[in-house]
């Protein structure tokens, strides 16, 4: 929203300039601002829509496969592999016994809880 805002005002600005500009080139101006805007307010909505799916942090000693793929980087074999390693005490488990490596773990480390 605040993006569009910025973008209509700079379409506002760039009419206001007293260089004298072709009516195409203000349309391809507007055209690409507001482009840009589009696209920055659909990543913000899909930011939301995301955020709102995720309601708290995904239990890996009850998640289903398809809960745990919903993880950042979580294959299908990787779902499989903390689904055989249950139960689990603590989320670093997941590291400490090779379930995932470093960097798998570093995406989805703030993401789960084992309970």
């Amino acid at each position: 929203m605040r993006t569009l805002v910025v973008a209509l005002m700079l379409v506002g600005l760039v009419g206001c300039t007293r260089e004298a500009r072709s009516p195409d080139a203000i349309r391809q101006d507007t055209a690409t601002a507001t482009a840009a805007a589009v696209r920055n307010a659909k990543a913000a909505a899909q930011g939301v829509v995301e955020g709102l799916r995720q309601k708290g942090p995904v239990n890996i000693n009850k998640a289903s496969s398809d809960q745990l793929q919903s993880l950042p980087g979580v294959t299908p074999a990787i779902a499989n592999r903390i689904i055989a390693g249950r139960p689990y005490r603590t989320g670093g488990e997941l590291l400490h016994r090779r379930i995932v490596t470093k960097a798998e773990y570093n995406q989805i480390a703030n993401k789960i809880e084992a309970r």
